[in-house]
């Protein structure tokens, strides 16, 4: 019997398996964001707990690999992982933005045949062309690079494409946008196969936001102002410590001695929001984690959140999420 015939690539039964499809001229802080991130995350939300993932790297062959950059990384495994895999994350190449066809090459198809039906697809940046070259996007939402919209609209008129957004999900099948918004999008995989805790400790743990809604814009046009230091912090710190209480932007604003205007100014260039949106998000986010990590009922929920009903609780949460916090908390807890 040949060597690696029978060889499994997984090692570990019962972890969620995620094969990263690395292809020449890849980015590397594509590969490392999935790596650090599903790597980190950990049963119980500890640091001790047993790993919830297993990640390898693959290739359209095992090997050296080039990069955009002035190194290599080595590829330790072929196209057999993907085989085995419950999740397939296609990282993006510097190939993918000269693509002119819509056509899949003959070495990425028979990587792709070898995936099993119902393995969770998604791509970081450019890698929704391997997806929508696949035919995994029609009829679908995606997104890609803002950069690359256009000739992605192009080749693939069969998918709705959503220029603006950091990432979707349908479910089977997710994309993102540039690569730091694949952080965005494996954090969401994480919380969503295992819950707020969970994400939230690989966030701190990573030290990144630990959630930024698919539908924000990918970019700002206008440019970020240098600042010495946030001006808004010390407010922004109390408020989600007061997030149970009526929080008015001239309480806000005192807490920095501004006047509301220039505040409401600082606030915007610092955070990319007003204060009142900021803090309706912060609700919401709040709410998310009481729903999934306690029984209380919703009406307590909306209380201890600042969002007074549950009437109130379930209008922001249906124009922040599509969702009912019943429906949030089914799902969630499921997980």
């Amino acid at each position: 019997m040949r060597k690696n015939m029978a060889m499994p690539v997984f090692a570990h039964a019962g972890r969620h398996r995620v094969a990263v499809l690395a292809r020449p001229l890849l980015l590397p802080i594509e590969l490392g964001i999935v790596h650090q991130l599903f790597g980190q995350a950990r049963e119980g939300a500890t640091a001790e707990g047993e790993p919830l993932y297993e990640v390898v790297t693959c290739g359209l062959r095992a090997g050296v690999t080039r990069t955009d950059g002035d190194f290599t990384v080595n590829v330790p495994y072929g196209p057999e992982a993907l085989a085995e895999a419950d999740t397939v994350i296609v990282l993006s190449s510097h190939e993918d933005y000269v693509q002119d066809t819509p056509d899949l090459t003959a070495p990425l198809a028979d990587a792709l045949a070898r995936i099993r039906p119902g393995t969770r697809m998604a791509s970081i940046c450019t890698g929704a062309f391997v997806l929508a070259s696949a035919g995994l996007l029609d009829g679908h939402t995606a997104t890609t690079h803002w950069r690359y919209t256009d000739l992605f609209a192009r080749l693939f008129p069969r998918v709705e494409l959503d220029p603006d957004v950091l990432y979707t999900d349908g479910g089977d099948v997710l994309t993102s946008a540039g690569c730091a918004s694949g952080i965005d999008l494996c954090l969401h995989m994480i919380r969503r196969d295992h819950g707020t805790a969970v994400a939230g400790d690989v966030a701190r743990r990573t030290v990144v936001p630990p959630h930024r809604e698919g539908g924000q814009v990918q970019y700002v046009r206008r440019p970020v102002p240098a600042l010495a230091a946030p001006a808004t912090s010390a407010a922004r710190e109390w408020a989600l410590r007061h997030l149970h209480e009526p929080v008015t932007l001239g309480q806000l604003a005192a807490r920095e001695a501004m006047s509301v205007r220039n505040f409401n100014r600082r606030f915007r260039d610092e955070v990319g929001t007003t204060p009142m949106n900021w803090l309706a998000q912060q609700r919401v986010e709040r709410a998310r984690e009481l729903l999934e990590e306690s029984n209380l009922p919703v009406d307590q929920i909306a209380a201890r959140t600042g969002l007074g009903t549950a009437a109130n609780l379930r209008r922001h949460f249906q124009e922040a999420l599509g969702t009912s916090p019943s429906a949030y908390r089914t799902t969630f807890r499921g997980a």
